[in-house]
């Protein structure tokens, strides 16, 4: 079974436009050449991809799932093809970036703010990267900026700028036993059920350490992506509790009506990084990692 990329953009014509015609007229072939080419795929595929409805053909279950497919490999593709434009006329003004651990960015459009108006023609992308691991999509020039504060093996390959410390706190709903508590020790997790980000799935290989006091285990774990509002409204729920930085719970405090407990006689705190590749950088790549860095200082 094959699908070459003029089949997804066959599919993609077809469904937006509702008719081979329409679609042959956007592609510039034949409606004749283009039905034929729709049969060979169905042929390949086993199945059909398209009902007909009236005089529109609408994509069935089966269109609908290789559309899914279509449109993100069109979208990439036409992405890549804008990026090597502009890298091949010397206007490349992308920024790349990524934060580990977390889907909260209420403090991100201040240093975007900041870093447009010294350069406004640059362009700042958030993306996200496989298993919250941006470390590698650095080395792979896939990300340009990241924050970071997991370790990695491969953390000194690339440059790290210290932004700020941040302490790990429990999250749980206001009325709930521990929110009256000074701290946490290990032993009040026993009966524990915690949610947390599937970055900790402990049945990974190599697994991360659990955010957790020193011979404390929890009753059960939940792991789920890496979605924080996600994570929130099922400790909101009642479902369970949660362990996260400081900085990202705290805008949820009020209106979800959490409380924050430490965890420990001590904070638990871990250092956050501003990280980019040691080379080959570009000024603008090193101007927004010193706004964030700047930024992240003063918060």
């Amino acid at each position: 079974m094959s699908v070459e990329l003029r089949d997804l953009e066959l599919l993609a014509a077809t469904a937006d436009a509702g008719s081979l015609t329409a679609a042959a007229e956007r592609l510039y072939v034949s409606q004749p050449a283009l039905s034929q080419r729709l049969t060979r795929l169905e042929d390949r595929l086993g199945m059909p991809l398209f009902d007909r409805t009236g005089r529109r053909l609408v994509p069935n279950a089966a269109g609908r799932r290789m559309l899914v497919a279509a449109q993100h490999v069109l979208n990439e593709l036409g992405s890549a093809m804008r990026d090597l434009q502009e890298l091949r006329d010397g206007h490349d003004r992308r920024v790349r970036f990524a934060a580990q651990c977390s889907t909260t960015f209420q403090w991100l459009p201040p240093v975007i703010r900041a870093f447009r108006e010294r350069h406004p023609q640059a362009e700042v992308r958030i993306e996200s990267v496989p298993d919250d691991a941006p470390v590698p999509a650095l080395l792979a020039d896939r990300i340009d900026v990241a924050l970071v504060t997991k370790p990695d093996r491969e953390m000194d390959r690339v440059h790290l700028t210290r932004a700020f410390d941040d302490e790990m706190v429990a999250v749980v709903p206001a009325d709930h036993p521990w929110a009256a508590r000074p701290h946490l020790t290990a032993p009040d997790f026993a009966d524990a059920h915690l949610i947390l980000y599937e970055a900790y799935d402990q049945t990974r290989i190599p697994s991360t350490p659990l955010p957790l006091p020193p011979q404390a285990h929890p009753a059960r774990i939940t792991t789920m992506p890496v979605i924080t509002d996600l994570v929130i409204e099922m400790v909101a729920g009642g479902q369970g509790v949660t362990i996260l930085p400081n900085w990202v719970a705290a805008p949820y405090a009020d209106s979800h009506r959490l409380a924050l407990v430490q965890i420990g006689a001590e904070p638990m705190t871990r250092t956050w990084y501003v990280a980019t590749r040691r080379a080959p950088r570009s000024p603008l790549m090193d101007a927004f990692a010193e706004e964030l860095t700047a930024q992240l200082a003063r918060a």
